[in-house]
């Protein structure tokens, strides 16, 4: 990645942190920032987890979703 290139994603991510509304995101952007470590989370999550998020994928790839405006109408409630 280009030094343009670079500086152009930083502004993104800071555009997108200052858009931010939930606390939960900031607590781990906090967490990221003052653990830095260098290894994939992937390595980090229970088996369980990534059974779940190769679940998800599937069903994306088997057309098995719902538009945003439809989940969220369904889970409004608890948002």
């Amino acid at each position: 990645m280009n030094k343009s290139t670079l500086e152009k994603e930083k502004l993104e991510i800071i555009k997108w942190v200052t858009s931010l509304k939930d606390s939960t995101s900031i607590e781990r952007l906090k967490m990221l920032r003052a653990n830095p470590k260098k290894s994939d989370w992937w390595n980090e999550i229970t088996e369980e987890e990534k059974t779940a998020i190769d679940k998800g994928l599937a069903d994306i790839k088997a057309g098995r979703v719902k538009p945003h405006k439809e989940a969220k109408k369904l889970y409004e409630k608890w948002l």
